[in-house]
């Protein structure tokens, strides 16, 4: 924190400059040098005054009339030697007001990228110290169990998923829109789990998650959780959908004519069992 008497020194040596006659009249000069910098001249707009910056050090601000840089001005500082009487033009900058417009705080690449930006032929910088993984199967020296490790279990990667790479993997495809929260999940009668085409994954996400195989569904080739669910689930059907159409009326042919005689099939059945009596 600085004491009573830096600040008071501070306040004489602005107080100084600002009286500084030599400096402060030399508007001209520092517009002249704006000018000169500015890529048209009619971008140098109106002298909003002076600021002090040392003894004998002093910023002139000129308004800038450029297109789409509202609030921003010109700064020009300006010196002299001492007991001397004549200006010089130490910088000339373009300076931001507050309430100019500014780009956002720079962010470095590995906080940027997002899911989709890396395209075909684009490649990404190595990064050694990436949490998502962890150092893999170091050989041992034993020829029997590196060979059991690196021929049957598949572990001779330099490096493999650590477990917060696999829990923010977890995550990520939980809640997105291959999970349960989908709103083709939402709507399908069952789930991903009692399904053929899924082919569950190796390990601890093969507890959650699987692949899809099924052609027909929009989630071909892509992980989804054992609670997610489409349209096309394999032991589901379409339920059948009732016609819109009126039942046809019956048809009643009145050319056609049926003669029956009751008399004579009662005598027919007489005489196959004489043991019935016919019908009046």
């Amino acid at each position: 924190m600085p004491t009573v008497a830096a600040t008071d020194r501070a306040r004489g040596v602005s107080a100084r400059a600002a009286r500084d006659a030599v400096l402060t009249k030399a508007v001209d000069l520092a517009r002249a040098a704006a000018e000169e910098v500015a890529e048209n001249p009619q971008d140098v707009g109106e002298h909003l005054g002076t600021v002090a910056e040392a003894d004998r050090l002093i910023s002139h601000r000129f308004a800038c009339t450029m297109r789409g840089y509202r609030d921003w001005h010109w700064t020009v500082t300006v010196a002299r030697v001492p007991r001397g009487r004549t200006a010089t033009v130490c910088e000339v900058e373009l300076l931001p007001g507050e309430g100019a417009l500014l780009a956002p705080q720079w962010l470095p690449w590995s906080d940027r990228l997002r899911p989709g930006d890396v395209g075909p032929g684009d490649v990404l910088p190595f990064r050694s110290d990436d949490p998502r993984l962890e150092p893999g199967y170091v050989p041992t020296g034993d020829e029997e169990q590196d060979a059991v490790a690196i021929d049957e279990l598949a572990l001779a990667r330099t490096r493999v998923l650590s477990p917060q790479g696999r829990d923010e993997a977890a995550e990520r495809w939980y809640r997105g829109s291959h999970g349960p929260t989908a709103r083709g999940a939402v709507a399908a009668d069952s789930e991903c789990s009692s399904c053929g085409f899924l082919v569950p994954l190796q390990g601890a996400l093969g507890q959650v998650f699987g692949v899809c195989t099924n052609e027909w569904s929009p989630d071909d080739g892509k992980v989804v959780s054992l609670d997610h669910g489409c349209g096309a689930h394999s032991e589901t059907d379409v339920a059948a959908a009732r016609t819109d159409w009126p039942e046809p009326d019956p048809l009643v042919d009145d050319l056609h004519l049926e003669i029956v005689s009751m008399l004579q099939d009662a005598a027919r059945d007489t005489t196959t069992d004489p043991a019935a009596e016919p019908e009046a």
